[in-house]
């Protein structure tokens, strides 16, 4: 499928601009901030010239990618990563996330690969993959990708790059030792 048949000539434009190069793959806008801005792509398995390219959900907006970047930076993924060990219903969303990722991706193009992006279903690896995914799924599919973006809400980007409405480190159960990490 060509990304020009399905994206408008506007959005790849914008994409384009808040990447600093032409965008690959693009399928579809799956996020748009509330300021109308694309957020997240969803991308082809395969890219124009036939490279594999296994991550479905892409951040594209430099103030999400930024957040996503000072989170990690922070060592928000080793907490994550923790939990994963320590929370059977935790790692059971985990799982079913990475299941359903693979899924999406393979009613595209299967790869032949088990690979989903973000570390799923093990570890936590790249918040920008599980922000991504989150906000293209909407709350309740990928939990720890819900608290990156609950994170950046209350980093200041509610409103503007994030939805008002979403839920809060609070109503999601994001544990407190989580702001230690930013310190």
């Amino acid at each position: 499928m060509s990304a020009e048949h399905s994206v408008s000539s506007d959005d790849l434009e914008a994409i384009e601009a808040q990447l600093g190069r032409r965008p690959r793959g693009v399928l579809e806008v799956s996020y748009r901030s509330p300021d109308g801005r694309p957020g997240v792509v969803k991308t082809a398995p395969r890219l124009e010239d036939g490279t594999p390219f296994p991550t479905l959900y892409y951040l594209t907006d430099p103030r999400l990618t930024a957040e996503a970047s000072r989170q990690e930076s922070a060592g928000i993924m080793r907490g994550m990563t923790t939990r994963l060990t320590a929370d059977p219903e935790m790692a059971l969303n985990y799982t079913q996330a990475h299941e359903r990722y693979l899924a999406q991706r393979n009613e595209i193009e299967d790869l032949g690969t088990d690979f989903s992006g973000g570390g799923m279903p093990e570890r936590v690896k790249c918040l920008h993959v599980l922000m991504a995914y989150a906000l293209a799924e909407g709350p309740g599919v990928v939990w720890l990708g819900d608290e990156s973006v609950a994170l950046a809400c209350e980093a200041g980007l509610r409103g503007n790059a994030l939805p008002e409405d979403w839920p809060t480190p609070e109503e999601l159960g994001v544990p407190d030792y989580y702001a230690q990490d930013q310190e």
